[in-house]
């Protein structure tokens, strides 16, 4: 029986968009291609996740590989990438709904240092159960320890877990991990269904 509702951040509980703030910060198309690529997509971006690197760190890395034209376009974009995370369609009313019937929920995410920063104008972090965010712990998903450690930090059975995240490779390592789980794809009423 399920009785713990995990959920992954980016584009699950907030949409997480880096065109919206390339749209915002960067004048030229060509330009946002080369600072996609290099800032959102380049090592710097796991090495946060990681907790290798703040926010404004990963800035300096990615700017050797960056013309200095886009030095100030890319700053911005490094430092205020944030703005694209707003919440999902629906998701406060789906976790009513799930607090409302009993479930713990936790929050397993990739994120950086600035998670912090963001995520609490989004839901106090006392609304959850738990959180576990991979900067802290220096484990990012798909690693499979990165659920254990969740289960053993919160004492929770894995069988008892349903994981929610939008990206397939994840929901896999959880199952792998023993917990229950599903590919998110924008339709809370299907997760309601599959929780029971």
């Amino acid at each position: 029986m399920i009785k713990n509702v995990i959920f992954d951040m980016g584009n699950v509980l907030l949409s997480y968009d880096p065109d919206v703030c390339l749209r915002l910060f960067v004048e030229k198309e060509e330009d946002r291609e080369i600072i996609k690529r290099e800032l959102f997509n380049g090592s710097e971006w796991a090495e946060g996740d990681l907790g290798l690197l703040t926010d404004e760190e990963r800035f300096d890395g990615v700017s050797r590989r960056v013309p200095e034209r886009l030095h100030g376009e890319l700053k911005k974009c490094a430092v205020d990438w944030t703005i694209c995370m707003k919440p999902v369609p629906g998701v406060k009313e789906f976790l009513s709904y799930v607090k409302e019937r009993g479930y713990k929920i936790f929050v397993l995410s990739n994120a950086s240092n600035s998670f912090y920063d963001y995520f609490p104008d989004f839901m106090p972090l006392d609304y959850f159960d738990g959180t576990v965010v991979s900067c802290d712990i220096h484990m990012v998903k798909p690693d499979i320890r990165i659920y254990k450690y969740l289960l053993e930090k919160y004492g929770l059975k894995a069988e008892e877990c349903f994981f929610m995240d939008d990206m397939a490779a994840n929901v896999e390592a959880a199952k792998e991990a023993g917990l229950n789980g599903a590919v998110f794809k924008g339709d809370f009423e299907e997760m309601k269904g599959l929780i029971g």
